[in-house]
């Protein structure tokens, strides 16, 4: 069945993924966004459909539209830029989801909220199921995140509760793939950049934190899973690669794909509250959604390196002064 789908945050790079897949599946697709650390080159390809409508908004500020489904995606990600306006960080991760849960609560849209495996904080447990409950220290920087995440978590479910809000919630994990923004800081972007310019690839702390990596495909067919799930299952739900690599491995690799001369270093000190294991569980995905990631490392590092090889880093500006 065809649906008028709303995205916010559909001009980023998972959400401009998100609106091709919709799209060409025929249905009527409203990307919203306000470009903070979008790209309008994500959607330009979308603009001539005319099953696709882009509108320029903030979602800390209401507004008032009629859809059968909402993808909760609107907040930035990468720490240096939710770090540089932590205050509108954690207002567009809280009013930005009673702005969405508003709209679904008033015409009855389910609505799938993007969470994060920053709930999960600096993790004691290895790896990450979805009843443990994190540790986040609230006052720390990242917190306007991992905070601003977990209490958009705690509305959806009370608007599920109190307001029968049909509600969705996943939990990604490190995703990467074409349309990163070059200058987004995370690791993936910064290592290929680097590496292309066969500039030196500086690690944070020995480069033995773990990190896992799932390839942009994989996800959004997990988050479309997730939407079409019934029997009731609300989430949250995690959604990532379980293979596991130390940030000094994906240096290696990233290296070795694009033919680079650049050295690695290990010389810069670990940010504050920055987690040093995270890999998925995703016994719970497996079970009730039927998904696995299928694309492996080297491939999926193979077609972003071919994506940064396409652009003009000239043509993209570093969101904040962050990076």
């Amino acid at each position: 069945m065809l649906k008028r789908v709303l995205v916010s945050g559909g001009a980023g790079f998972l959400g401009s993924h998100l609106c091709d897949r919709l799209v060409e599946a025929g249905h009527e697709v409203l990307c919203l966004d306000n470009f903070f650390t979008s790209q309008k080159s994500n959607i330009t390809h979308l603009l001539d459909r005319p099953n696709f409508e882009f509108i320029r908004h903030d979602v800390t500020e209401p507004i008032t539209l009629e859809v059968d489904e909402i993808f909760n995606l609107a907040c930035p990600a990468a720490p240096g830029h939710y770090q540089y306006n932590p205050i509108k960080t954690i207002k567009t991760s809280v009013l930005g989801s009673i702005h969405m849960l508003g709209i679904a609560k008033r015409v009855g849209a389910r609505i799938l909220h993007a969470s994060t495996s920053e709930v999960y904080g600096d993790p004691t447990v290895h790896p990450q199921t979805e009843d443990y409950r994190g540790n986040v220290n609230p006052i720390g920087p990242r917190a306007c995140y991992d905070e601003g995440k977990r209490a958009a978590e705690t509305l959806m479910f009370d608007y599920h509760r109190q307001n029968k809000v049909d509600i969705k919630v996943i939990r990604i994990f490190n995703t990467y793939g074409p349309r990163m923004h070059p200058f987004d800081g995370r690791v993936v972007s910064n290592f290929i950049r680097q590496a292309l310019q066969n500039e030196t690839i500086s690690l944070y702390g020995d480069g033995s934190q773990t990190r896992s990596f799932c390839f942009v495909s994989d996800l959004i067919d997990g988050m479309l899973a997730m939407m079409n799930s019934e029997d009731g299952f609300t989430g949250p739900v995690n959604i990532g690669n379980p293979h596991e690599f130390t940030i000094k491995e994906l240096a290696d690799a990233v290296v070795r794909l694009s033919g680079s001369s650049s050295d690695i270093q290990t010389t810069r000190a670990l940010p504050e509250d920055d987690p040093l294991q995270r890999r998925p569980d995703i016994s719970l995905a497996k079970k009730v959604l039927d998904w696995e990631p299928k694309v492996q490392l080297n491939e999926g590092l193979e077609k972003t390196i071919e994506f940064f090889r396409s652009i003009d880093l000239a043509e993209y500006r570093a969101p904040t002064p962050n990076y």
